[in-house]
Formats: structure tokens, sequence, C-alpha cells
């Protein structure tokens, strides 16, 4: 198992119990003690926990905090790529598409290179990188201007602006919280309001989000979750979440990355 596999199954440990101890780590990544106890230190140095004797602890995550893209990656592994395929899924020959910057947007780009005539419009500087490098060839991608954020979008009034002529069909959106009263949030207003004008630039909202996001409200709501045509999550939420999100979405689509097994697409050569 990698680096960023194991530190993403801690995590996921976390967000369900919100403590871990390194001798139950040891036994469910199947790695030695030293390893583990290196794992927790570099999470505890990216902000993701806070490391204490024996074990780690989980970080309250005020409203106004954005996690880096580095940090958010290694995050949820299975459960992002099981999103990323199902999503994928939606997406066809000839279609004109808009992406959020995220990491499991990131992982659908991965899922979608390969398919041709795309037209791809983003705000995302790692989702422009993946289609430069790995798309078809008949794929065209109009990357927005903006501000660039800690998560690597590009927000703000010129990116907004960039937004205001286009039509697209769907609009693949990745969130930071998901909450009945909240709806769809974000820790940054910039990356609020570009999203926004995605929204109302797009036949169609597809959500992808993974369960750990439910219940988490950042400082500035994107859109109700009734605005949401589509919501890709993973099972990994309760009976009662899955049930107050399907009285609220057009379709809930839950996804099982264990009996998914889906692994990331490999890269092309460059």
């Amino acid at each position: 198992m990698l680096a960023a596999q194991r530190r993403g199954r801690i995590l996921a440990e976390l967000s369900r119990d919100g403590t871990v101890r390194v001798t139950d780590l040891v036994e469910l990544l199947g790695v030695s003690d030293m390893t583990v106890r290196r794992d927790l230190v570099a999470l505890h140095r990216d902000g993701l926990l806070e490391k204490v004797h024996g074990g780690a602890l989980a970080v309250a995550e005020p409203s106004s905090s954005e996690p880096g893209f580095a940090a958010k990656s290694v995050q949820h592994l299975h459960e992002k790529q099981a999103i990323a395929a199902a999503a994928a899924e939606m997406v066809h020959t000839g279609m004109a598409i808009a992406v959020s910057a995220g990491t499991t947007t990131h992982a659908l780009t991965e899922h979608i290179a390969r398919i041709p005539h795309l037209t791809v419009v983003t705000n995302s500087v790692w989702v422009a990188d993946v289609l430069h490098r790995t798309g078809d060839p008949t794929t065209s991608v109009l990357l927005t201007g903006g501000l660039r954020t800690p998560s690597d979008a590009l927000v703000g009034p010129v990116a907004v602006s960039s937004l205001r002529s286009l039509h697209v069909d769907a609009f693949f959106m990745g969130v930071h919280g998901m909450d009945v009263r909240a709806g769809f949030s974000t820790p940054n207003l910039l990356e609020s309001e570009t999203n926004r004008a995605m929204i109302e630039r797009s036949r169609r909202l597809i959500v992808c989000a993974d369960s750990s996001k439910w219940g988490v409200v950042g400082l500035s709501s994107m859109a109700g979750l009734s605005e949401a045509s589509v919501l890709v999550t993973d099972s990994g939420l309760s009976a009662q979440a899955s049930g107050a999100l399907a009285d609220h979405v057009g379709e809930l689509v839950v996804v099982d990355p264990l009996a998914l097994d889906v692994e990331a697409p490999e890269e092309a050569d460059a």
C-alpha cells in the first residue's frame, strides 16, 4: 500500500471515530509501528490531525478553513475514485461540460480524458493539466482566468466574467460540505461566487461529494440541495443522511467503493 493510500485510510478512520490508536492502525494497515508513526507525523504537519501519545485526534475545522489540494488529495481515495467512475458514466461524446476545482473532480477528469469531442470549461489548474497531458486530441478546454486559491481554483471577477456567455450541458461540482440547511458550501467566498456562475450556465448540476462532506458547513453556500440534478456519493453515509439527501436532490447515486474496487486510470506517457 502506498503512503498516500495509508494516510487516506487513517483519515477515513479518524473521520468516522474522531480518534485512532497506533496499535489499531498497525493491524488495520499491515505495516510497522514506525511506519504508522511517520504517517501520523506527516498528517499532523499538514494540519489534518492532532498527534497525541499513542495515536491521533480529529481536528475541528472552522467554516473558513480551506485545505490545499495536496492535503485533500490523500483523503478518502477509494471513495473519490468510485464516485468519479460513476459520474464519468454521465459524460458522453460531444458534450459540453463544466468541471469545478477539487480532488474528486480531478479524479473524474482522469476517467473522462479519453472521451472524444468534449468541450470542457474549468476553473481548475489540475483539471486543465490532466486534459492537456492525457486528454483526447479532439477535446477542447477552456480554462477561466482569475485569482488562484489554496485549492488551486481560479476564482473572482475575471473567472465569473469568462463564464457569462457560455452554455454547457452539465456542471460537475465538488464541494467542501453539504447540509440540509446550508446546502452545498465552500470556505472560499470567491470560489462560491464562481461556482454559482457555473451553475447558472449549466442545464444540470451534478455534485460529486464523498460521505465525509455530510454535515460540514463552509463559510459560503453555493447552492441548495434541491438545485442538484444528481448527487454522487458513497455508501459511508448513514441511513438518516441518505434519507435527507434523497428527499432534496433530484437523483441520489450511492456507490460502494469496496464493491466497485475502482482504481485510478493510468496516465499516458508524456
